[in-house]
């Protein structure tokens, strides 16, 4: 089953690029977006103000083709470029020079760009970005819950617009779109319906918008006859002339070949980060699917053969690469600190009709993860009960690569959350998973992410009686002296009360910050490629799109179960110590303790060992957490739901907590996901999945579970086939999501030392990939500390 790399010197070229540029930041978008705002602002409204925004930066921005490149467009003046969004957070140059200097995620940024900032965009902005108007909105008590780490807030520096591209943009040309849009405008009742104009503004906006990325692909078509008038290279030449005839066709009118089927999606994809900084950015959806018909079209009429195929997915897949996600300061930085900007992939699963969606691309775009080794696109792979189990042993033996892709999805349990949630079956089914791990109806749904909720700081403000003790603000509700609880129910009942109370807060702030959002920042491009805002006459972030939710992500499920459960066991049931006795062992770090530290970490019952001791706790905290966010509504017709996933967020949730009753020291990383504290699992990975399926994962828009895993476990065909078997009882078990880490913890700490050595390490973090050497020293440290099972 094993493959040769495959990669020809043209896109061993280009990959070589992508990988050693280094990344820098691009001004060019910050003066277009305020030259158009100067032009136009105050003189139409503001959904025309953003599309004629959009246009001008689509007549105006650079146009880069790289030389030896088959899919054109960047969203910089060129690869490894991230541009900056001052409409929505305007940095200072002290940011740009925090970008420019960190060792870590760095930007490198120029004299010029930072003289430009300070000159040009800061005067223009500063007090106008979405950021500023909302941390002007939001209250001194949600300003301190924020800045004491029991939440974070998504669209503080990025915009909404989690999403994903469905399958009519390969069906219909944007002159085709068009059309449908002059229809509506058409069709409005200005005398019988109240927002008549409202629609007109957003329909007039969108055709607009149709009109600017066929401007941009044929500004491509000119630049690619103009290389080709002066290549010397009569094969480049040809090249460059096939590019300028696509270029003229797609997206102006449907794609007809598996090339214009990838750069119809590569224009769209530009389009819509470079309208705003989506987070998470837009991403294909089921690639194989989309792309078989024209695959199997050309295959059979002899236009096209699986190596020229493979080339240009190669090709596609540089260009995501070539993309850094926009750069973040503080907090944001913090729960999130990647170049990886979280465009993932679906391969595999179910066709609309409910069949098997294995197809040959679906291998093909397999053998491109294995041989390209890159970090963008994510990619993860739909395993339905449908679905061979050849496809299933091909995932595997990626997997066993090393490079943490692809992640592995239950597309059984997929849909049945999004039955769940009120979808149709047809729309269910066309839909799967992106970003981390978040369900979604493709082409369908804004599915917006809103922020991490720290569940450990709030058990820890409960324990002081709602105090929090870094701060020393009260932040939350005075439920107690915890001295007086006499039962595990009475602090639960006592953090069921803390919860509620921080989610109000949290969801009061998402609520003005939404509407912050639909007021001042639509989104008129994407509302183009997401069913029904057309038909609404209504913009994605307005509630145009056909369904609606807003998560809110739980984080340290398992850090919060075990401190749960060394109450329960040690106070309440053994009476090995009084409750003050403890908490005050542990609010000094265990200082001059550790024999009762030892005692915490290795004689406590602990999630993920299949100890209903310990599990029964995770479940009584998940429904707590699930009956204070699930179904709530938002002011634009969205449902709020809740995902358990942490990014790298619980690596700061970690940092602003002191010591926890579980053992763990003070300002040290909770559990990530839905996985095991780091080392508490001790009975092997069939125990683990056992713990994690007890969570009703289905009333969840997503829960993501690490394992990691020796490389000699998964080695042969019998290693493959285990691996194979372990995701296959997991997903008999509705687990949601499952990823893996071959990798020993010697490698590991060898690359910390010598780190010049491992430059291409990649790990698996959360719900995507990175350099190991890309890693703050602290998740470097949990990586390593998570449990290495060295047998099944």
């Amino acid at each position: 089953m094993a493959i040769d790399k495959n990669i020809n010197s043209r896109v061993q070229k280009l990959r070589d690029q992508s990988v050693t540029l280094v990344p820098r930041l691009s001004i060019e978008r910050a003066r277009l977006v305020t030259a158009a705002y100067k032009q136009y602002a105050g003189k139409v409204s503001i959904p025309v103000l953003r599309a004629l925004t959009f246009q001008y930066l689509m007549e105006h921005k650079t146009i880069s083709i790289n030389e030896g490149e088959l899919i054109v467009g960047e969203r910089g003046t060129g690869p490894q470029e991230a541009s900056t969004y001052p409409e929505l957070c305007c940095h200072t140059v002290e940011d740009f020079d925090i970008m420019d200097k960190r060792d870590k995620i760095f930007f490198r940024v120029d004299q010029e760009t930072k003289r430009i900032q300070a000159e040009e965009i800061i005067p223009f902005w500063q007090g106008k970005a979405v950021r500023d108007l909302m941390f002007a909105q939001m209250t001194p008590a949600w300003k301190d819950c924020y800045e004491a780490g029991i939440y974070t807030e998504f669209m503080e520096q990025r915009a909404p617009g989690h999403t994903v591209a469905g399958g009519k943009i390969y069906q219909q040309g944007f002159l085709d779109f068009k059309k449908d849009i002059e229809a509506q405008l058409a069709a409005l009742d200005y005398q019988q319906d109240a927002a008549a104009y409202d629609k007109q503004e957003e329909l007039r906006a969108m055709a607009i918008c149709c009109d600017a990325i066929i401007t941009f692909a044929r500004r491509h078509a000119d630049k690619a006859s103009e290389l080709a008038d002066k290549e010397q290279n009569p094969a480049r030449k040809k090249e460059l002339a096939e590019i300028a005839e696509i270029c003229r066709h797609v997206p102006a009118q449907a794609p007809r070949t598996f090339r214009e089927a990838l750069q119809t999606y590569w224009f769209v994809h530009l389009s819509v980060i470079t309208e705003l900084n989506t987070w998470d950015s837009f991403c294909p959806g089921k690639l194989d699917i989309h792309l078989n018909p024209f695959y199997e079209r050309e295959i059979q009429a002899g236009t096209l053969t699986r190596e020229a195929a493979k080339e240009l997915l190669q090709c596609f897949w540089v260009k995501f690469n070539n993309q850094p996600a926009p750069p973040k300061v503080g907090i944001t930085l913090q729960e999130s600190a990647t170049y990886t900007d979280f465009c993932n992939i679906n391969i595999g699963g179910i066709k609309p009709d409910g069949s098997n969606g294995v197809n040959e691309v679906s291998y093909l775009l397999l053998d491109i993860v294995e041989e390209m080794e890159l970090l963008q696109p994510s990619t993860n792979v739909q395993i339905s009960r449908k679905n061979p189990d050849q496809f299933v042993l091909r995932a595997a033996e990626v997997i066993r690569a090393g490079m943490g892709f692809p992640s592995v999805f239950n597309t059984d349990a997929v849909l049945e959350e999004l039955l769940r949630q009120g979808k149709s079956l047809e729309d269910a089914r066309g839909g799967g998973t992106s970003g981390c791990v978040e369900v979604g109806c493709f082409g369908k749904e804004a599915y917006i992410l809103t922020g991490y909720l720290n569940l450990v700081k709030i058990l820890e403000i409960t324990l002081h009686n709602g105090i929090d003790p870094l701060t020393g603000k009260q932040l939350g509700l005075k439920t107690g002296d915890p001295a007086q609880f006499t039962s595990l129910d009475e602090i639960l009942a006592a953090f069921k009360q803390q919860v509620g109370h921080f989610v109000d807060i949290k969801i009061k702030g998402n609520n003005i910050i939404e509407m912050l959002y639909a007021k001042y920042m639509p989104a008129p491009f994407m509302s183009i490629v997401i069913d029904d805002c057309i038909a609404k006459g209504q913009d994605y972030n307005a509630g145009g799109a056909r369904y609606n939710s807003r998560y809110i992500q739980g984080v340290g499920i398992g850090s919060i179960t075990d401190c749960l459960a060394a109450l329960e066991y040690h106070v309440f049931d053994h009476k090995k110590f009084s409750m003050n006795e403890l908490l005050d062992i542990v609010k000094a770090d265990f200082a001059g303790q550790e024999k009762v530290r030892q005692l915490l970490l290795n004689k406590t019952p602990k999630y993920g060992n299949d100890d209903d001791y310990a599990d029964d706790i995770m479940l009584k905290v998940f429904e707590i957490f699930h009956e204070a966010v699930n179904g709530r509504k938002t002011p634009t017709g969205g449902t709020y739901r809740i995902e358990m996933l942490p990014t790298t967020c619980h690596v700061y949730f970690g940092a602003v907590i002191g010591a926890t009753p579980d053992g763990r020291k003070a300002g040290r990383p909770l559990s990530e996901g839905i996985s095991p504290v780091q080392g508490a699992d001790k009975n092997g990975p069939t125990a683990v999945i056992k713990s994690a399926a007890k969570m009703d994962q289905l009333r969840t828009g997503g829960a993501l579970l690490n394992q990691k895993f020796t490389p000699q476990v998964v080695q042969g065909e019998d290693g493959l086939r285990k691996l194979k078997d372990l995701i296959r009882a997991y997903f008999k078990l509705d687990g949601h999501h499952i990823q893996f880490n071959i990798v020993d913890a010697g490698t590991l700490k060898a690359a910390q030392k010598s780190p010049e050595q491992y430059n291409n390490l990649i790990v698996r973090v959360a719900g995507y990939s990175d350099y190991f050497n890309n890693l703050t020293k602290d998740l470097q440290d949990e990586i390593i500390e998570r449990t290495e099972h060295k047998d099944f």
